[in-house]
């Protein structure tokens, strides 16, 4: 569909700043127009490759003159819809923003551009003794994480991005480019601008450079698997783990179904059964006695195979296996969707919460599901692998998936631990918010993009 006036007339403005790197091309559009979710792909008018912050601060300025939407593009690999051009306009892809600006080893802390990627930028640290620490499955873009308030496997131990963040060079709708903060570890000047641009999901301006915190490296790494004969069994391990205070750097609960998926897909060979993934970092002694201490409390709980190894090739092929669990999940039923949510609630009520959902995928659905999750932070995704042609199947995972979200409100949690809300949560905002709270972030996002132009149709439910 060709764009409309304004629109047409941006592109050619935009044509003149850019040349070659904006685009038009069908398929350009139509890979900037979906994400890793199950969202419809909505592709924008036209995509623009920028190259400096002040190639983006032109884009905006062009934009909001005209009144033209503005999609910030990092990796694509979000799971709601972050990116799906739903009222058209310009994507504007960050991914050859990609320099590492200024490392300060003294201050453990370095300025990368948003299209820095976190393999990217681990990479890079691979000899200062550093490491960047949030660890999302995919290799996403700093300013994509920063933009969704990302997390991973390693949230438990070291947080997610909202404490890895110290500040940020943000575009705003209008061209103005402003900077958040300093370098300083705290501050109580002004108002927190880098918190609130953490996780806005692109809706309040575009991310355009961050400064992230780094970690010194452990002197030992030590990580292991242990099964259980039931999911009840390995979340009881989970929480008493938590509760004793065992330093955990990673603790990952996998059901018997999402091993026998990775079994399939990597090519391992771990027992089919609900298994806890588990990491410990510190010295060689502490390492070694926080493991002890966890092979303890999974003794009680009938655990099994467990054994602990600091050798890097095994820990990189367990992570590796771990990471590919999306994708192991989607092989299962060739032809089908995995359609992932997720919820994180306070870890005393995570059994309760899993439990209770897997309960209703058995007796409400014909489904295959799959569990997965960060459970040492209360996190876990919930997969169902679905034929999104057949209505019976969609209706079957809209009941579950929102009976899901309810249980976790009503237990104090929240409806996404890390995934963001996108197009695909926005009518659970109110429910977990409330409608006063909701209209304060209306005000915010009015105040700041007073035309509406920033990623629009995302993140807040809409008024009507």
């Amino acid at each position: 569909m060709a764009p409309p006036p304004h629109v047409t007339q941006a592109i050619e403005k935009l044509k003149g700043l850019l040349g070659e790197r904006l685009s038009t091309n069908a398929s350009v559009l139509d890979l900037h127009g979906h994400d890793e979710s199950w969202h419809t792909t909505v592709p924008p008018h036209a995509v623009c490759f920028a190259h400096s912050i002040e190639e983006v601060s032109a884009i905006a300025s062009v934009c909001n003159d005209l009144q033209v939407p503005i999609i910030p593009f990092g990796t694509g690999t979000g799971m709601e819809g972050h990116v799906v051009a739903v009222q058209g306009g310009i994507c504007i892809d960050l991914s050859q923003m990609n320099q590492i600006l200024e490392l300060n080893q003294d201050d453990f802390d370095c300025r990368v551009q948003a299209g820095v990627t976190k393999n990217q930028l681990n990479e890079y640290l691979r000899n200062t003794g550093l490491f960047f620490s949030v660890d999302p499955g995919a290799d996403a873009s700093i300013g994509g994480m920063a933009a969704t308030r990302a997390s991973g496997t390693n949230t438990v131990r070291y947080g997610t991005m909202r404490e890895n963040v110290l500040s940020l060079k943000v575009v705003m709708a209008d061209g103005r480019i402003i900077k958040t903060a300093g370098r300083a570890r705290k501050s109580a000047a002004g108002y927190d601008l880098t918190h609130l641009f953490v996780g806005s999901e692109g809706t309040l301006g575009i991310i355009v450079e961050v400064t992230v915190r780094l970690h010194p490296i452990p002197e030992s790494i030590a990580a292991a698997s242990v099964y259980f004969d039931d999911i009840e069994s390995a979340v009881a391990a989970v929480q008493l783990t938590m509760q004793s205070n065992i330093q955990m750097a990673r603790i990952e609960l996998l059901d018997s179904a999402q091993m026998a998926a990775i079994n399939n897909y990597s090519k391992t060979d771990y027992p089919v059964k609900p298994t806890l993934f588990v990491e410990f970092h510190g010295t060689k002694a502490s390492a070694q006695e926080q493991a002890t201490l966890f092979g303890e409390v999974s003794d009680e709980y009938g655990g099994g195979g467990f054994a602990w190894t600091a050798n890097t090739e095994e820990r990189s092929r367990m992570w590796a296996a771990r990471h590919d669990a999306a994708y192991a999940a989607g092989a299962v039923r060739p032809g089908a969707r995995a359609i992932a949510t997720d919820v994180c609630v306070p870890i005393s009520r995570l059994a309760e919460c899993i439990r209770a959902t897997r309960e209703d995928a058995k007796n409400r659905s014909n489904l295959t599901t799959m569990l997965a999750g960060h459970v040492g932070d209360g996190n876990f995704h919930f997969v169902f692998l679905v034929d999104r042609n057949n209505p019976e199947e969609l209706a079957q995972v809209k009941d579950i998936y929102g009976r899901l979200i309810k249980r976790a409100l009503e237990m104090e949690g929240t409806c996404t631990g890390e995934h963001g809300i996108g197009i695909g949560k926005q009518q659970y905002l109110i429910d977990e918010f409330g409608v006063d709270t909701i209209d304060a972030m209306r005000a915010i996002k009015s105040a700041l993009d007073p035309k509406g132009i920033m990623n629009p149709g995302k993140k807040l439910p809409s008024d009507s």
